[in-house]
């Protein structure tokens, strides 16, 4: 029978144990999640581009398109483009810019045209310039919308935002925008001509900080192992020992 003392530290032990192993498993997690976005991510690039006419024009159709590289044609809105703040790239802050592109049919497609640095000093001034005039063509590949950050509650307005949510967007605008977006890459922006905008396309491939969770994993495991190890020989070992040495003495 274990006494109360005794049994309050087997129990933190087997507590604190439990929760490092959990924490080193969902790290394990997270990575196995990352390589197959990455797996999928590859088998829909390889693909051949989605002719325009079968773009998803209903939530339940994104899914079977996502990834898919588009080339698409059209007139930039650009008085509706949105800044993405709190973004990073590279390992700087900045901004998404986000601008609507109307397709030839009258629809709207939501763009992330690239990203662009923060002035450190006013994080309004934005140094970034209008989208060009007249019918261009844009290279990129379908996501299901901008990717979310934490925010506190409240409506979002204005041209800086922390997220951008393209059904409300649509809502808000009264645009005909369809259920994705489309992560612009380098590429034509204009015909014959390569994207002069300024703006960084040098995204994150999903499993490029997977080695980072493999990391993390070893670091809990490690701790889980320390633990045991710690319990095991001061409650266990050391004790057995001195109860040896005692009667020998």
């Amino acid at each position: 029978m274990l006494k109360p003392r005794a049994a309050v530290v087997l129990l933190a032990a087997l507590a604190a144990a439990a929760g490092t192993a959990r924490l080193g498993l969902w790290q394990l997690d997270r990575a196995a999640q990352k390589l197959a976005l990455h797996d999928a991510q590859q088998r829909q690039r390889a693909l051949p581009p989605l002719p325009p006419a079968e773009l998803a024009r209903t939530p339940e159709a994104v899914p079977a398109q996502r990834h898919r590289s588009v080339v698409l044609q059209g007139r930039w809105l650009g008085a509706y483009t949105v800044f993405l703040e709190n973004r990073q790239m590279n390992g700087r802050p900045g901004f998404y810019a986000v601008t609507p592109l109307r397709l030839d049919d009258g629809s709207a497609v939501l763009v992330e045209r690239g990203w662009a640095p923060r002035d450190l000093l006013d994080r309004t001034r934005l140094a970034v310039p209008p989208p060009p005039e007249g019918v261009v063509q844009v290279q990129g590949r379908i996501a299901p919308g901008p990717g979310r950050l934490y925010e506190f509650a409240g409506a979002a307005s204005g041209p800086i935002r922390q997220n951008l949510d393209v059904a409300a967007y649509a809502r808000e605008t009264g645009l005909p925008l369809r259920p994705f977006s489309v992560v612009q890459e380098d590429g034509t922006d204009t015909p014959n001509s390569a994207p002069a905008d300024g703006l960084l396309r040098q995204w994150p491939a999903p499993a490029a900080d997977v080695q980072k969770h493999y990391g993390y994993a070893f670091q809990w495991f490690a701790l889980c192992a320390l633990i045991i190890g710690l319990y095991a020989w001061f409650q266990l070992i050391r004790p057995r020992r001195l109860g040896l040495h005692a009667e020998r003495t």
